[in-house]
């Protein structure tokens, strides 16, 4: 289906928000599969802007944790274009370059579209478009622990980067900005349970 073209039902969008390293990925691949019709995941990852211009000493200092780092307008643009059953082009990101990619992959609605990042609920807008909101919390130790293990292995950084980073710029951002949109959600969920119970609760509630 090419971007414009119009599905045959608008889809229920899910919005799933909570602290670096919660789960927040891993409960939304999950759920593609046990949603009661077809589903399709959507990363707020993809909307960081291109940093390509950043110098090495720049990218470094930037905080990418913060809300001004994606970009929202097109974000929302293309959230109310999958609301409304339409097909939209959605960017790539490489954390490696802090650069768009070239390719511009196409998602095509379907009966539920899952929306999953830090600031998947931090705006009123993007808000109004959910029949879900879900807010998966976890304990500061294991945000830590599962965003060292992730960043060294998937982003080829130093451990003491990425505590560095975590200490300056994740966790105050997370206090200032993520953690009060909790209290927007519809569920909140523990990101150190079970995957299955998570995914029962949110079945529960749908239901």
């Amino acid at each position: 289906m090419p971007p414009g073209s119009k599905a045959e039902g608008p889809p229920r969008l899910i919005g799933i928000a909570g602290p670096s390293c919660a789960g927040k990925t891993t409960l939304a691949q999950a759920l593609l599969t046990q949603l009661p019709g077809p589903a399709t995941a959507l990363a707020l990852d993809a909307y960081y802007r291109d940093f390509a211009g950043l110098s090495p000493e720049e990218k470094a200092g930037f905080n990418f944790d913060a809300p001004e780092a994606l970009d929202r307008e097109e974000l929302v643009g293309d959230l109310r274009q999958l609301a409304l059953g339409h097909a939209v082009e959605i960017p790539v990101y490489d954390f490696a370059t802090h650069a768009r990619q070239a390719a511009t992959p196409c998602i095509e609605p379907s009966a539920f579209l899952i929306v999953e990042g830090l600031y998947a609920l931090y705006w009123t807008d993007i808000n109004a478009l959910y029949q879900l909101k879900i807010f998966v919390a976890a304990p500061d130790a294991l945000c830590l622990q599962r965003r060292l293990a992730r960043d060294a292995a998937d982003r080829g950084r130093s451990p003491a980067s990425i505590r560095t980073q975590y200490l300056h710029q994740v966790r105050p951002m997370y206090q200032r900005h993520i953690h009060p949109t909790a209290h927007s959600a519809d569920l909140l969920l523990d990101g150190g349970d079970p995957i299955e119970a998570q995914i029962d609760e949110i079945l529960t509630y749908l239901r």
